[in-house]
C-alpha cells in the first residue's frame, strides 16, 4: 500500500511518501521521497500563544507543492499531524482551517503522548541495536522522551525545544554567558521532572536521538558538505563530541554559524538552543553517547496507516 505521512512540526514541515507491506513494528516499508522545508510554523508562539498568517501561510505553500507530489506517485492513504506549535496555539482552529483548504482533508492536532509513541514506532522498528531504547525527539517547540523496547512502556513530552529554548532565552547574538547558563538551569529541571515521572529513563541499553537537531550535530561533526542520510542514520555522537559542538556554535555569531559544513543555513538561528536540549539530555540521564535515527514520527504515521 503506497502511504504518506505529513509532520507540521515547530520549525518544519515534512512528507514522506512509503511503499508498506504489513503493519506497525514488523511492516516492510520501502522509502519513495522523503522531503523537509524549514516553516518556523512556531515563530513566536510561546510569548503570543498564536500562530502568525506569515507562519500558516508558509505552511500551507509548502502544503500545495507535497500535495502535488502525492498526486503524482499515486498516494492511497494520507494522515497530517501537527504537534507543539499548533498544540499551543489559540488561533489552531484557523490553522487547521488553512491546512484544509491546501490539502483537501483536515490534519490532527495530536497530544505529546501521541506524538511519543509514534517517533517510537517509526525510530526502533528495524534498529541495529539492544533495547530497551530510550527514543528522546527534540522538536522545535517540545521534546518527548519514550522508554520501551518493542513498545512503548514510559513516556513524557516537555515543553522545550530548539525554537522555544531560542526565543525563550537565547536574545543575544552570539549569546551571553548568562542566556546560556539560564536555559541550561531550566533544562536541568526538566531532566529532573523527566527521571521523576519515567521510570527507567536512566537505564536504557541505547539512547536514540530523532529530529534536526540531532541530525545537525551528527552532520557537523562529520563535516558532511551536503546531507547524506546513510551517514547520519546510525551514525552515534559521543557526549565530549556533542559538548564540542555546542560550545563551538555558542560562541560564534548567526553569520558565522551559518559557515559550519553540515549546519542548514535555516537551522543556525536555532541550533544553539537544540544543542542545549541535547547536552542536558545526555548531562542529565548519564548517557555517554546518542545514536542517531533518521526515522521518526513519519516512519511511525505510515507504519499504522498500513493496519487501517
Amino acid at each position: 500500500m503506497r502511504c504518506a505521512a505529513i509532520d507540521m512540526g515547530t520549525n518544519s514541515t515534512r512528507l514522506l511518501v512509503a511503499d508498506v507491506e504489513g503493519s506497525g513494528a514488523e511492516a516492510d516499508v520501502k522509502t519513495l521521497e522523503r522531503l523537509m522545508t524549514i516553516t518556523r510554523l512556531g515563530e513566536g508562539v510561546a510569548s503570543t500563544r498564536r500562530l502568525s498568517s506569515a507562519g500558516i501561510e508558509r505552511v500551507c505553500v509548502v502544503l500545495r507543492e507535497y500535495r502535488g507530489v502525492m498526486e503524482s506517485m499515486g498516494v492511497e492513504r494520507v494522515r497530517a499531524t501537527a504537534t507543539s506549535a499548533a498544540r499551543d496555539a489559540e488561533n489552531r482552529d484557523e490553522f487547521v482551517k488553512a491546512v484544509e483548504d491546501a490539502l483537501g482533508f483536515a490534519p490532527e492536532i495530536i497530544t505529546g503522548e501521541e506524538e511519543a509513541a509514534l517517533s517510537f514506532l517509526g525510530a526502533t522498528a528495524g534498529l541495529d541495536a539492544p533495547g530497551p531504547f530510550l527514543v528522546v525527539d527534540i522538536g522545535g517547540g517540545s521534546t518527548e522522551f519514550v522508554v520501551g523496547t518493542d513498545k512503548p512502556e514510559g513516556l513524557i513530552s516537555i515543553d522545550v525545544g530548539c525554537v522555544r529554548v531560542t526565543e525563550t532565552f537565547l536574545h543575544s547574538d552570539p549569546p551571553l554567558p548568562d542566556e546560556l547558563s539560564n536555559a541550561v538551569q531550566v533544562l536541568r529541571d526538566h531532566m529532573a521532572d523527566v527521571v521523576r515521572e519515567v521510570p527507567g529513563v536512566r537505564d536504557c541499553a541505547t539512547l536514540v536521538g530523532l529530529a534536526g537537531t540531532v541530525s545537525a550535530v551528527a552532520s557537523i561533526e562529520q563535516g558532511l558538505v551536503e546531507y547524506d542520510r546513510s551517514r547520519i542514520h546510525g551514525f552515534r555522537i559521543t557526549r565530549s563530541a556533542a559538548e564540542d559542538v555546542f560550545r563551538t556554535l555558542a560562541t560564534e555569531s548567526l553569520e558565522q554559524r551559518r559557515f559550519n559544513p553540515g549546519l542548514e543555513t535555516e537551522r543556525a538561528s536555532v541550533i544553539v538552543g537544540g544543542c542545549i536540549v541535547l547536552v542536558s539530555v545526555l548531562r542529565s540521564l548519564g548517557y555517554d553517547e546518542v545514536l542517531v535515527s533518521e526515522s521518526d514520527i513519519l516512519d511511525g504515521v505510515v507504519r499504522m496507516l498500513a493496519a487501517t
